[in-house]
């Protein structure tokens, strides 16, 4: 099947699902071909199947703000007459699906039928979407997609309780690639991290507001006095220099490192022995599931979808939005016995594993091929 899919090419959850997703279709024998204004970041290597097509914006002094929605519609249009494109697959409600209606609409006047499929990954419906500036046109736009479907069971019900949905909306979780971590690195380089018999702490996000970075850093204040150990914050974001100041206002500027984005999460997780995730809300969880994956246990809130990839007293512990002395206390149970500490991060796998990308593929495959058989009809 020949399948485009938008999303944003960042280090956001979003793109980087939608960019795995789009590798492993490839590898399966689809042909997918992403849509953006940039190269993905995990999108190494173009080939047969996998291509890019860039978003170009001109630059109008007209425009106070340059009308990317405009550009991708048309990008959208000549790329589906171009390659013959069967399904259109994108990520993340705004602006993408609204992109992606006028796209449909265009292509139905050349005699062109394509459905699309939206996928509703977090911020774009939580935060962006449910604002009064936008939450009109997020509404029509996932009532007008062939198909919606959600990362987890708690952002779909955030969605219908924020918006007056029409549609069916079916849970598909996000996924990881356990086919990736089999190669274990001989050499993690965990000695330029921290010593021996310190215990390494790991935080990764984009460094918002909603990720609670000074709860990360609290929890490790409280960690660091009960067992030795190291804090790695990798990321970038708004929120990065007031965690700067904190961790010296604490006198911790010599036990944490931030190292900005990286492209070696992967390295950076194995040797890693906890992983905190004190967030407001997430809508599933995703770094969390990365770190299980790497056999790294997980403290985390238990909000939004985050109790649907970290079982409570299985892969890790969960606590209360703001509660870091609680987080704190688990952390310590965990990180203070090294038979405990292992436990966890062999269940932290066996958790994750049910999320193999094995198990998700088929899913997706299944409605691209509903879509495509029913797009005369309206059926969704």
């Amino acid at each position: 099947m020949k399948i485009a899919i938008v999303c944003y090419p960042t280090f956001g959850g979003s793109g980087v699902v939608a960019t795995e997703l789009g590798i492993a279709l490839a590898g399966r024998g689809h042909e997918v071909h992403f849509i953006t204004y940039r190269q993905p970041v995990r999108l190494e290597l173009l080939g047969n199947n996998i291509h890019f097509h860039e978003v170009h914006v001109p630059e109008y002094p007209l425009f106070h703000y340059q009308p990317y929605e405009l550009a991708l519609s048309s990008k959208l249009v000549d790329t589906v007459k171009l390659y013959d494109i069967e399904v259109l697959h994108v990520h993340y409600a705004i602006p993408h699906a609204y992109a992606g209606y006028m796209a449909k609409k265009m292509l139905q006047e050349s005699g062109i039928f394509i459905p699309m499929i939206t996928t509703l990954h977090g911020t774009d419906i939580t935060l962006v979407g449910k604002h009064p500036f936008y939450k009109p046109a997020v509404t029509f736009s996932i009532n007008k997609s062939d198909v919606v479907t959600s990362v987890s069971e708690a952002l779909k019900q955030s969605t219908l309780e924020l918006f007056d949905i029409e549609k069916e909306i079916e849970v598909i979780p996000n996924f990881i690639e356990i086919a990736k971590y089999r190669n274990v690195y001989t050499d993690c380089q965990r000695s330029m991290m921290a010593k021996p018999e310190e215990r390494i702490i790991t935080h990764i996000s984009n460094f918002r507001k909603v990720k609670r970075i000074p709860d990360v850093i609290k929890v490790f204040h409280q960690i660091q006095k009960e067992v030795p150990a190291k804090l790695v914050m990798v990321g970038e974001g708004p929120e990065k220099e007031k965690a700067e100041q904190l961790c010296d206002d604490l006198g911790l500027k010599d036990r944490v490192l931030f190292l900005g984005n990286s492209t070696e999460i992967d390295r950076i997780l194995c040797f890693s022995d906890l992983f905190l995730l004190p967030s407001e809300t997430e809508s599933f969880g995703l770094a969390a599931l990365e770190a299980m994956i790497n056999k790294v246990a997980v403290i985390s809130s238990d909000t939004g979808g985050i109790p649907e990839v970290n079982i409570d007293g299985v892969s890790g512990f969960m606590a209360p939005v703001g509660d870091v002395e609680t987080m704190a206390q688990k952390a310590i149970e965990i990180l203070r016995d090294d038979a405990i500490l292992e436990k966890f991060k062999e269940n932290a796998f066996k958790v994750a594993s049910k999320f193999d990308i094995v198990h998700i593929l088929p899913m997706y495959e299944e409605i691209y091929d509903k879509a495509y058989k029913s797009r005369f009809k309206n059926t969704f």
